[in-house]
């Protein structure tokens, strides 16, 4: 059965609708960032530009770097924008645009994120890596997919625990990266549990006139850790790249750079060059 153009809309060129894509034009190396000034910054790095596409915040580049044929793009922020661009990079390997039809041979995509994050222990320095052994979910995402047997529920159970998580919340979920991914280019990177917030402010305990309802988490994360694997870091993106890549057979990691340290309450004077440095290592060994 074919999708209707409802559910899979597409542009009038026959591109996927929010990411502007044809299939030809994305690499099967991909890298994603949230901020779309940061696309020029990775292909900067590039031999080679061939595509060059925007739509909204979504801005594409595909090019060459060392004989291998990357796209970086950029989501925006929050686990709502990967919800989008995760599935329309899987429409655009696995799903016969034309026929609206699924591929009966299927492409796997490797997905690396660089982004920016808060650091949840006083000994991570801000302007050093961390590389998401897990994405903790509190966005809530992955329930809207049947997800059977995919979520680390003692992980999940540990936190709720651990933070005396409310029930009016969304249950968390836990996903693991690709262990590939992680030993090729994150081996030797801090790894830990990253813990995905659906905003900013409140949702990552952040107070600025209004008053939180959770209350600060984050003081009951402090030296706390699952299989001996720490609660690392707090951003907006990792678990639903995880948890989608994971659905629909994808490798995907994040390595993010921590801007601010929430315990020791500082933030980076300036973190480009560690931002630089970071695009670079991952650019050699994807």
């Amino acid at each position: 059965m074919s999708l209707k153009a409802s559910e899979m809309p597409l542009q009038n060129d026959g591109s996927v609708y929010h990411l502007n894509l044809l299939p030809h034009e994305l690499a099967h190396k991909i890298i994603l960032v949230g901020d779309p000034a940061r696309v020029a910054l990775v292909s900067s790095f590039f031999d080679e530009i061939e595509v060059k596409k925007q739509n909204r915040e979504i801005i594409t580049h595909t090019g060459v770097y060392q004989s291998k044929r990357i796209s970086v793009l950029s989501t925006g922020m929050g686990t709502d924008n990967i919800d989008i661009v995760i599935n329309e990079l899987d429409a655009l390997v696995n799903i016969d645009l034309g026929k609206r039809k699924t591929k009966e041979n299927f492409t796997s995509l490797e997905i690396v994120r660089i982004g920016t994050c808060g650091a949840l222990q006083a000994d991570i320095a801000v302007d050093s890596y961390i590389a998401s052994h897990y994405g903790l979910g509190l966005d809530g995402l992955l329930h809207y997919y049947q997800h059977q047997g995919i979520s680390d529920e003692a992980l999940v159970d540990t936190f709720v625990a651990l933070c005396d998580w409310k029930e009016k919340y969304p249950r968390p979920y836990a996903v693991a990266c690709s262990d590939e991914l992680l030993n090729r280019i994150a081996f030797d990177i801090k790894k830990g549990i990253t813990l995905t917030a659906s905003g900013f402010y409140a949702p990552q305990c952040r107070v600025l006139r209004l008053a939180l309802s959770q209350g600060d988490f984050i003081e009951k994360l402090i030296n706390k850790q699952y299989k001996n694997t720490y609660f690392t870091n707090m951003e907006m993106e990792t678990s639903a790249i995880y948890a989608l890549s994971n659905l629909l057979g994808h490798k995907a990691l994040t390595i993010c750079v921590a801007i601010a340290n929430r315990p020791a309450k500082t933030f980076s004077d300036n973190y480009q060059p560690a931002m630089k440095r970071l695009i670079k290592t991952v650019l050699d060994r994807i």
